[in-house]
């Protein structure tokens, strides 16, 4: 639902983790969130949340009154959890309203 959020408590890095069930293989990722500048995507194939590898960092564009939806052009990959990774802000305060992950 994008009218609910996670928000950052204001000191960078902040991070959150997406756990799947079971492995999967993921094709497209995307996020839509609000003053994010620099994040990164890691993933894990353990079947507890450890031994991240990073898939991508990118900086993103400021979009002033409005939220952000970055997709990050990745080849397919296996995962068993996500790490977001927010290295930086905008401001002091970040917002997360959805992630994306598909695949199979």
């Amino acid at each position: 639902r994008s009218d609910t959020f996670w928000t950052t408590t204001g000191m960078f890095p902040q991070e959150f983790i997406i756990g799947f069930p079971e492995r999967v293989t993921i094709s497209r990722v995307a996020i839509q969130c609000y003053l994010v500048r620099t994040l990164r995507i890691e993933r894990s194939v353990s079947k507890d949340p450890v031994d991240f590898e990073e898939c991508i960092e990118k900086d993103l564009q400021h979009t002033e009154g409005q939220l952000q939806m970055e997709e990050f052009p990745l080849p397919a990959f296996q995962a068993t959890h996500l790490r977001f990774i927010i290295k930086s802000a905008f401001d002091h305060f970040v917002s997360v309203h959805r992630v994306i992950a598909e695949g199979t």
